[in-house]
């Protein structure tokens, strides 16, 4: 299961490219990272591989998962799943109800979501919080339940969008940690946008450094 880019290209509608087109793979474990300057069009690319592209912005090329074109299709229906700087927990929902926000249709019934989501919080070392209001986690414990929530949904590619930016530097160590064995564990490929050459290195994959 590889994400593979081709000749993907961003751009302002009517305007000038952000970056040259970009051909890539990314394997199925591994995290590639994107660096480059401010306003270069790094989240942007992100935002044109998942499907979140907004109106003003167009883009060329195309995005292969798995051996499918998915450049076509709305972002609900490509299984790629986004990791952000924050991390965006619905507030009004439980820590557990905010897992099983993005439970895979796949599961059915209320006693094996249930489960699935135990499950998840004990991997992401939040057993017994399931009923927690998501305001009184750490900084570390929410980037966990929102990391968990993003896999809970099965993608076959994984976006994080400088996920741990926000954190202090002993925590940023941890997630990093913790992002990437998730990664490697469920063998899916991942596009890491980052501004901090360490991210990179803990990271461990190719880099691509987009250049206007």
């Amino acid at each position: 299961m590889s994400l593979d880019l081709v000749d993907l290209c961003v751009a302002p509608r009517g305007g000038a490219p952000l970056f040259p087109p970009l051909s890539t793979g990314v394997e199925p474990g591994i995290v590639t990272t994107v660096m480059g300057p401010s306003g270069i069009g790094k989240s942007t690319l992100l935002d044109a591989i998942g499907g979140h592209l907004v109106h003003a912005f167009e883009c060329s090329g195309r995005v292969i998962l798995d051996g499918r074109d998915v450049t076509g299709l709305p972002a609900e229906s490509r299984q790629i799943g986004v990791l952000f700087q924050d991390a965006l927990l619905f507030p009004h929902l439980s820590v557990g109800d905010n897992l099983a926000f993005g439970l895979s249709r796949d599961i059915h019934g209320r006693e094996t979501r249930r489960r699935a989501v135990e499950d998840a919080l004990r991997q992401a070392g939040l057993e017994g919080f399931h009923d927690r209001d998501p305001a009184t986690l750490s900084g570390g414990q929410k980037a966990r339940a929102a990391l968990f929530r993003t896999l809970l949904a099965d993608p076959k590619a994984l976006l994080l969008d400088e996920p741990f930016s926000r954190l202090d530097p002993a925590l940023r160590d941890d997630m990093r940690r913790f992002v990437f064995e998730r990664v490697r564990e469920r063998k899916v490929p991942a596009l890491l946008v980052t501004h901090d050459p360490g991210d990179a290195e803990a990271a461990g994959g190719p880099v691509l450094t987009l250049t206007g």
